[in-house]
């Protein structure tokens, strides 16, 4: 069982390219971030044609998250509860697999802007919002696998250039203590749990050759539960669709499950 996720900067634009990504790396969920689009303007259709089934939660220009499911998902939960936010961040569903079933959930975090900004202080507190429904769905659905776009390297060998970037967005402390938050409570970044080639990172800005330079960060991330961590047997970054033309500015990550280990 695949679990991948892809923030696409605009589905509108990169519609083509996601069904070609799937049509040659088949999955079972695809978290997809920043739509970019209405609730009506999604294409289910398209997706239907391609034998997926998708959940979403749009936001017209900005946001949007939906995850793309070879067989329709139960129990959808749209925004983090309890938290009173226009913008589509959170989309959940849950999927039957051979260990039992298993919560998805894609986020799209907060930029932040600046630190220091409000858009920075409304990161946090969105943080805060999300570890505290994690604590509840982790309850409910021990197997819990939360991929997304979390605008945060946690490390700085996630970081192209670590003193470039000290103390800046992305890679501030209370941005890794945020991001440390969820791990305590028993979520794994799968990705660091395989030997991985130095400088692998998920997101290039389109500016100075950043792709081409490798001058990136690790800010896209699969999180899985102590419960799903077991099954994970590789998690890897497919760089391919960042040389599309008319590329998103990240690419995808792609986490394996094994329920035969």
């Amino acid at each position: 069982m695949k679990l991948a996720t892809w923030n696409v900067n605009s589905l509108k634009v990169r519609l083509q390219q996601v069904l070609d990504w799937l049509e040659s790396s088949p999955v079972e969920a695809l978290c997809l971030q920043e739509l970019k689009l209405t609730d009506d303007k999604f294409p289910i259709e398209a997706f239907r044609e391609a034998g997926f089934e998708a959940c979403w939660a749009g936001q017209k220009t900005y946001n949007g998250v939906a995850i793309i499911t070879k067989a329709a998902g139960t129990d959808i939960q749209r925004n983090l509860p309890g938290l009173e936010d226009p913008q589509q961040r959170i989309i959940a569903t849950t999927l039957a697999s051979p260990a039992g079933d298993i919560r998805v959930i894609s986020a799209y975090c907060p930029n932040g802007q600046a630190v220091g900004s409000d858009k920075y202080e409304y990161k946090l507190r969105w943080f805060q919002a999300l570890r505290d429904w994690l604590q509840q769905e982790l309850q409910r659905y021990p197997r819990l696998a939360i991929l997304g776009d979390y605008n945060v390297a946690p490390h700085d060998e996630d970081v192209h250039d670590p003193q470039k970037w000290e103390g800046d967005v992305l890679v501030s402390e209370p941005e890794r203590a945020a991001f440390n938050s969820l791990l305590a409570l028993g979520l794994t970044d799968a990705f660091r749990q395989f030997d991985q080639e130095e400088k692998s990172f998920t997101w290039w800005d389109y500016r100075r050759f950043a792709f081409r330079r490798n001058a990136g960060l690790r800010i896209d991330h699969v999180l899985l539960s102590d419960a799903l961590l077991p099954y994970c047997a590789s998690c890897t970054i497919d760089k391919d669709p960042r040389r599309n033309e008319q590329p998103s500015d990240h690419t995808p990550v792609v986490a394996t499950l094994d329920f035969n280990r």
